[in-house]
């Protein structure tokens, strides 16, 4: 099949968000069943006219030899962009654990990989912040609202009682909805993280839904934006064009020595300058 066809397939899978890309999407292996989760994640969030030529930059990538085999890119990805991103994007306390988890994932990518402990230790503030950020509180806050102050009138509130008692019902479940998601979610995905990052294993990684992770990131991003902190579309195209130097940054077969594979540019439209983000 030809390089154009297998494109085409490629984006045709992305575009409709397919569990996996069809055997005709890339020549050769298909990327790693967490490169693809991930790709779905940021190209269903990238701005419309931006996605697809996001979506064939990767394509060549994927193309290019040789492949990573563990989780450099990764690695990479989350100490050069993700967590700039995310430090932008969370409160200040969450800086020095941000810091923290970085310099853990620059030592893996230069192999100096971490233990489990050290992992899970590292991870868990990091996941609570990220978390306790990406939850949609205005969506919750106006759901309790609603459903307060209608069951208040059900029960014979006057219209303002009602309201005043809908909005105090709204605030104190809305902060204890918010601790329980952010330390679930931390619970959930933090074994699973340390485990993969501890043993280098691509498979086990795929296994803590990355995907959804990276929506985390862009919805703790755009969240902050909808405060009028942080610049918009810029951070998740930031979030997707580091995927792709992290990708284009890989480790030639002999010893000592590096080869980079060539990304594809983007127009500087595509790609504009700072940012700071968040996905679900």
């Amino acid at each position: 099949m030809p390089t154009t066809a297998h494109r085409e397939v490629f984006l045709a899978a992305l575009r409709v968000s397919a569990a996996e890309p069809p055997s005709t999407a890339v020549a050769g292996a298909p990327p790693p069943d967490w490169l693809w989760d991930v790709a779905t994640a940021l190209h269903e969030n990238l701005p419309a006219d931006t996605a697809d030529a996001w979506a064939v930059r990767l394509h060549g990538l994927l193309g290019a030899e040789p492949r990573t085999t563990g989780l450099r890119a990764v690695h990479l990805w989350h100490a050069d962009t993700v967590l700039p991103l995310l430090t932008g994007a969370l409160r200040e306390e969450h800086r020095p654990a941000l810091a923290a988890l970085g310099d853990l994932h620059r030592a893996a990518a230069q192999g100096r990989a971490a233990g489990h402990g050290t992992w899970a230790t590292a991870l868990t503030p990091v996941l609570l912040g990220l978390h306790d950020a990406a939850y949609d509180r205005p969506s919750a806050y106006a759901e309790a609202h609603t459903g307060a102050r209608d069951y208040a009138l059900a029960n014979g509130f006057a219209p303002a009682e009602a309201d005043d008692y809908g909005h105090d019902y709204a605030r104190l479940s809305c902060e204890a909805n918010v601790r329980t998601f952010a330390d679930a979610h931390a619970e959930a995905v933090g074994s699973g993280l340390a485990r993969a990052y501890a043993t280098d294993s691509p498979a086990a990684y795929a296994d803590t839904c990355p995907g959804a992770q990276s929506r985390a990131v862009v919805r703790a991003m755009a969240t902050r934006d909808d405060r009028g902190d942080q610049p918009g579309p810029g951070a998740c195209l930031r979030l997707a064009d580091g995927l792709l130097t992290a990708l284009g940054s890989l480790p030639s077969e002999q010893a000592g020595d590096r080869t980079r594979v060539s990304v594809p540019s983007a127009s500087s439209s595509c790609f504009p300058g700072r940012a700071g983000d968040a996905c679900s």
